[in-house]
């Protein structure tokens, strides 16, 4: 809804109506993080108890209390291992990893101005895709210390095709965003064809390369969570070091260079933040589209343009989305066979996303 403007009269009462609307701005922000924080906490719980063994809030409870070393575990070895073990490890990360698509998304949307930017863009995710599909095909497969080399290869993957993107992309020691979307383009589309040669090439690991480009969470668990923290630490760290920036670019190349920004080491290290974040996610999880485009939308709408709030409310707003779209990704065939949670992402997402254009194109707004 959009803030009455009363008409200016004077110094004094143009003062009084922005030190207004910066308290109604404040107000709504504040209400908007408990109403997502709370709903995240209640997600987690209906999360965990979700699925085909039947668990009781008792013994949730109880199996909790007794890995906080609060009471002895008096349930059953199956109902540990199925709450703590598959479950929660695996809500845990999906939140993780739908917070790391949604911080990612409005960096790459606020540093390329872009409202169609998302980790797609820049051809990350793709490289990650690349990675396992090369691995695959080499026969590189098994266990080392428990966990699986795949992931490893697609972070090898995004971090090298990002590398490549900066490559092409400088220009006289600096950093177009104009350069660096044709150039991320580019990388996706060459990547997307090599992905499309492996599987010409090797019939036999197609299903497996295709299950990891539309993105699950099946069989993950606590490994996975401890290989993403690193990466979404680091990530989060680096882009809340120049939120500020990210919303002195948004007005231009030129204004931030005269407002004392260093705007290409500034663009760099977002790129950096933003790609480790994706680049973590995709490792674990594979490619999982429409949470990094879709979800800073929404907060974008909902609570206006201002960087700082948006990536922690976007944080919050992919975690929810991911966590539900994974109970409905395990969920929803009677058969018991799970859907890879990319496939109910762009399901959603999909339409959702052509709402948004449609309503927003008749507001004038894009």
């Amino acid at each position: 809804m959009p803030e009455a403007v009363t008409p200016i009269t004077g110094g004094g009462e143009v003062l009084a109506q922005t030190l207004a609307r910066h308290r109604r701005r404040r107000r709504r922000f504040a209400f908007a993080l408990l109403l997502l924080s709370g709903a995240l906490l209640m997600s987690v719980g209906l999360a965990v108890r979700l699925g085909r063994l039947e668990v009781t809030w008792e013994a949730m409870g109880t199996v909790f209390l007794a890995k906080l070393g609060l009471a002895p575990a008096t349930v059953d070895r199956t109902t540990e291992v199925v709450v703590w073990g598959i479950r929660f490890s695996r809500v845990i990360l999906a939140g993780l990893v739908g917070a790391c698509l949604g911080v990612a998304g409005v960096v790459f949307q606020g540093l390329l101005l872009n409202p169609l930017a998302d980790p797609f863009t820049l051809g990350v995710s793709t490289g990650g895709a690349f990675g396992v599909a090369l691995l695959v095909l080499l026969g590189v497969g098994g266990s080392f210390w428990g966990l699986s080399p795949l992931p490893l290869g697609a972070l090898a993957g995004a971090l090298g095709a990002l590398g490549v993107v900066l490559l092409l992309s400088r220009e006289a020691g600096r950093v177009h965003k104009e350069t660096l979307i044709l150039a991320g383009i580019v990388v996706s589309t060459f990547l997307s064809a090599l992905i499309s040669l492996i599987k010409s090439l090797d019939e036999e690991s197609l299903s497996a390369i295709v299950f990891w480009i539309m993105g699950s969470f099946s069989g993950r668990g606590w490994v996975h969570v401890g290989l993403l923290v690193p990466y979404a630490v680091a990530g989060l760290v680096l882009i809340g070091r120049y939120a500020r920036e990210l919303d002195i670019l948004a007005l231009g190349e030129e204004h931030s260079h005269f407002l004392g920004v260093a705007v290409t080491r500034v663009r760099l290290a977002l790129l950096v933040g933003a790609s480790l974040l994706t680049a973590g996610a995709v490792a674990v999880s594979g490619v999982i589209g429409f949470v990094g485009l879709v979800v800073p939308h929404v907060m974008r709408m909902w609570l206006g343009p201002a960087h700082g709030r948006l990536l922690l409310l976007s944080a919050l707003g992919g975690a929810l989305t991911l966590i539900w779209a994974d109970v409905v990704a395990r969920n929803l065939l009677a058969s018991g066979q799970e859907l890879p949670v990319g496939v109910v992402t762009a399901l959603l997402g999909g339409p959702f996303f052509f709402y948004l254009l449609k309503t927003r194109r008749a507001r004038g707004i894009w």
